[in-house]
């Protein structure tokens, strides 16, 4: 109890500084949404942000370089690899697949809806025959988050160019995803600003939090948590996970309904922290605590 309310405090005092992104245009958000960032941790350039919480702290990017020498998620992305290449993912994208991440999510005009990686991925399975409960294709985590690490891979250091079409129906998806960020929600009562933008770069227990500028860009992420959780799984895919995986954990943290990966909100609320990362280059797969 001590830890959080320490972070309502620290929300508190830091409140009056987080920008005010209300009737603005997506443009104008993501100038404001960025000056943010860069104001508050002058030290941290736009790409520096792809790190995650690794950028905001000497000590812990430390752990992190050294994790990285031989990094865990290493087995699940030669098994992301095998697998691509058995179902011929390439065959269902663009460039075959190879180099494209940063352009996900989008929204799709012709079907009206938001296209995030994973969910193709998914599609394209389908599309190929395959009964994704029979093959254990799960939409958050396992071989499907290895296929999306591997491809995710191929994409490093390409930066971010998410666009908002001049749809109707794209800002409307555009606004609902702005929505879930700053509204308060579960019976801690916290927004995702408030640890990712108005807390970014304070402790809570042990647990350092990272800004929301540059989420998304490591994923699909290794976590030490989720390889805990994941005892029936292949142990080289054990502790792999999604962006939609983590929302289901951070709703959990905060004592609110999870929505289902895939779903209408976690969609949009991924495209709108996709967006106001434009810019910053994609780091994944990566190592979160």
């Amino acid at each position: 109890m001590k830890s959080i309310a320490k972070l309502l405090s620290i929300i508190s005092m830091v409140s009056l500084a987080a920008p005010c992104l209300v009737n603005a245009s997506p443009q104008s958000d993501l100038k404001e949404f960025q000056e943010y960032f860069l104001k508050r941790f002058p030290d941290v350039k736009l790409d520096g942000f792809a790190d995650g919480m690794y950028a905001l702290s000497k000590e812990r990017r430390e752990e992190w370089l050294a994790m990285e020498e031989f990094p865990p998620y290493e087995p699940g992305l030669a098994i992301g690899k095998q697998l691509f290449e058995k179902y011929k993912i390439g065959e269902c994208f663009k460039q075959g697949g190879i180099g494209i991440r940063q352009h996900y999510p989008y929204f799709d005009v012709v079907s009206g809806k938001i296209k995030n990686l994973e969910g193709e991925i998914l599609e394209c399975l389908q599309k190929k025959g395959v009964d994704l409960e029979k093959e254990k294709f799960d939409a958050v985590k396992g071989k499907t988050a290895a296929i999306s690490a591997y491809m995710a891979y191929t994409s490093r250091g390409k930066k971010f160019n998410i666009t908002i079409p001049d749809d109707p129906r794209a800002l409307a998806a555009y606004e609902r995803g702005k929505h879930h960020f700053w509204s308060k929600r579960g019976q801690l009562n916290f927004a995702c600003a408030d640890c990712h933008l108005r807390a970014s770069g304070q402790l809570i227990r042990s647990n350092l939090l990272s800004a929301a500028l540059g989420h998304g860009t490591g994923f699909p992420v290794y976590r030490k948590t989720w390889e805990a959780e994941d005892t029936s799984s292949n142990s080289a895919l054990a502790g792999f996970g999604t962006l939609h995986r983590r929302y289901e954990g951070c709703n959990e943290q905060v004592r609110a309904k999870k929505f289902k990966a895939q779903s209408d909100e976690y969609m949009a609320l991924e495209l709108y922290e996709s967006y106001m990362s434009t810019g910053v280059p994609i780091s994944g797969p990566s190592i979160r605590e």
